[in-house]
């Protein structure tokens, strides 16, 4: 491992921290930095037509020399969902196990990305980034091939778990590797960075094989077509589900693009095991007998645009729920999402589907580690120092204060929030100052274009809806020529309230006419003097806030015929659909 000259350790989290999702986190040694993982989160309620949120990398940019290359510690979205995005800012190197650079590689072919350093690695081998020798460590997750990553550098070693579970009976046989952890707490693990996801939940988390059994029974007694809804990229899911389709001759269908090309990567891959004839293309659902068909979908979370509430909406191109039909979704709401997993409940109960979700039956077990799994991870690697990562605040404060019951002191401990910029040394641990970080909002082909002032347009617009006020004036004087027009949308319909529209005309006109007595031409002052004129009215009249858009057609008056009638303008834009 390169040595030089020596400098405080940083450890800065660019997402991942007081939030569920966006994980990301930048270790600094000098002139060295590293990324271990590159998340992308969901949007909240408020983030109208927002697609995905990314971290902001703003720092990166600015110290794109010093960086070596991203590590990551598993396949799921919220570590690997910004890569293509982060990549068409700094081309450097991912370094990964199969199945997660396998997802990785299918994103990028997405993005049309080429010319990307991809390089597999595996648990147990390690790799050296400038200063820093990093080693991939075999764990269990809700994904194959997750891996914790110790990093040894020059004041010594940080161990980041990643996401985990500690599972003695996983489905692809290898279980997490506890001597590793063992091995670096006997020879002293300097920091220790640890999933704080279920820290509320006392004792253990159940094992994933207990769902296989779950399904077994399921599919046992159902005479139906069976839906199931996980996360594309829980591929042990996924494989539990196809056993339990095998066993009682139902043949395959998989719905929605991103679990389509999940199970496509598995399978070439090796990580999937599907006897041959099992998957059957989707068009062939329809000449299957209901008790022959599974169906594996997206859609847990309610995602608007997912395949499940598509087919809930009766949107989908190939399945119609159908009277009887077994529903079983098969994940826990992310926080922020549980509105919307109720509501496509609720859709999917009205077209006469039987639906099974966790409040009912046990029909998923969680990929993250509780209380007892957390106290044995802190116990084997023994940190001098701790800073709880991936959670919200309460988990943070929480998993804190476990490593403090284990012996770790207060001061020991960091509780951090994204952009924080923490140093160590070999004998001190704290918090100095902060780099730009926060929320990158992603809408269709747009990243970063929408911000809070376009958010707060959107919200607006959804609550009270626009008016567009639309007059013509004459270049010369400013002499209003023709309208005012008025034009709704979503704020109320028009032709059915011509009393208000009438009455809101007369406040545009004299708001105009105080413009032409103050001899005032600039069309922002007019603009201005229409919008807070028209707002007071509407506001004192029916105790709304439409948004108000006045647009002023400036024309010679010799040209004034093409626009003596707005009000044929104005038909036009209310008969638009």
């Amino acid at each position: 491992m390169a040595t030089e000259k020596k400098h405080k350790l940083k450890v800065i989290p660019l997402g991942g921290l007081g939030e569920i999702g966006k994980n990301m986190t930048v270790i600094e040694y000098g002139s060295n930095i590293i990324i271990i993982d590159c998340g992308m989160a969901f949007p909240e309620d408020e983030m109208l037509g927002i697609d995905i949120v990314i971290p902001d990398i703003s720092y990166l940019i600015k110290n794109k020399d010093k960086v070596k290359g991203i590590v990551l510690t598993h396949g799921h979205e919220d570590h690997i969902g910004s890569i293509p995005y982060i990549l068409k800012k700094i081309n450097i190197p991912i370094y990964g196990t199969k199945l997660t650079l396998g997802l990785v590689e299918n994103k990028l072919l997405e993005h049309k990305l080429e010319q990307v350093s991809l390089n597999v690695t595996e648990p147990g081998k390690s790799i050296e980034l400038g200063c820093f020798k990093v080693t991939f460590i075999r764990s269990n997750h809700s994904i194959p091939d997750a891996v914790a990553i110790a990093v040894d550098t020059p004041i010594g070693t940080l161990v980041h778990t990643g996401d985990f579970k500690i599972d003695f009976t996983p489905i692809n046989g290898d279980v997490i590797d506890l001597d590793k952890f063992a091995e670096l707490g006997r020879k002293g693990v300097l920091v220790a960075m640890s999933d704080s996801t279920n820290v509320e939940r006392a004792g253990h988390t159940d094992s994933e094989r207990t769902i296989g059994e779950k399904f077994m029974e399921i599919f046992k007694d159902c005479d139906s077509r069976i839906i199931v809804a996980s996360f594309a990229s829980n591929i042990h899911r996924v494989q539990q589900i196809i056993n339990a389709a095998v066993a009682y001759n139902r043949k395959v269908a998989i719905s929605g693009k991103s679990m389509i090309n999940a199970v496509k990567v598995s399978q070439e891959l090796g990580y999937l095991n599907v006897p041959e004839g099992t998957i059957v293309n989707i068009n062939e659902v329809r000449n299957l007998k209901n008790n022959e068909v599974v169906v594996i979908t997206t859609g847990s979370q309610g995602e608007p645009m997912s395949a499940l509430t598509r087919m809930a909406n009766n949107d989908h191109k190939k399945i119609q729920i159908q009277q009887g039909d077994l529903v079983i979704i098969s994940a826990n709401p992310i926080p922020g999402n549980e509105k919307t997993v109720s509501r496509v409940i609720n859709m999917l109960y009205e077209k006469g589907a039987d639906v099974l979700y966790d409040a009912l039956t046990q029909v998923h077990v969680s990929g993250h580690a509780r209380r007892e799994e957390l106290k044995l991870m802190l116990t084997l690697l023994k940190p001098k120092f701790f800073i709880p990562v991936h959670g919200e605040y309460r988990h943070l404060m929480l998993h804190a204060k476990l490593a403090q019951e284990l012996g770790i002191p207060e001061d020991n401990t960091v509780i951090a929030k994204n952009g924080d910029v923490i140093e160590i040394t070999s004998k001190s641990i704290g918090k100095n100052g902060a780099v730009t970080s926060g929320n990158i909002l992603v809408d269709g082909l747009g990243v970063g274009d929408v911000g809070n002032i376009v958010l707060r347009d959107r919200k607006l617009l959804s609550e009270n809806g626009l008016i567009i006020v639309v007059l013509a004036t004459e270049r010369s004087t400013g002499k209003i020529l023709a309208g005012p027009e008025i034009v709704s949308r979503g704020f109320i319909y028009v032709r059915e309230n011509i009393d208000l529209i009438e009455e809101s005309k007369s406040v545009i006109k004299t708001a105009l006419n105080k413009c032409s007595e103050a001899n005032a031409k600039e069309w922002n002052y007019i603009k201005m003097a229409i919008k807070d004129a028209l707002s007071s009215f509407i506001y004192e009249k029916i105790k709304r806030n439409p948004m108000i858009l006045p647009i002023i057609i400036e024309v010679n008056n010799n040209d004034f015929s093409k626009y003596s009638d707005l009000s044929e303008l104005s038909n036009m834009l209310e008969d638009f659909e």
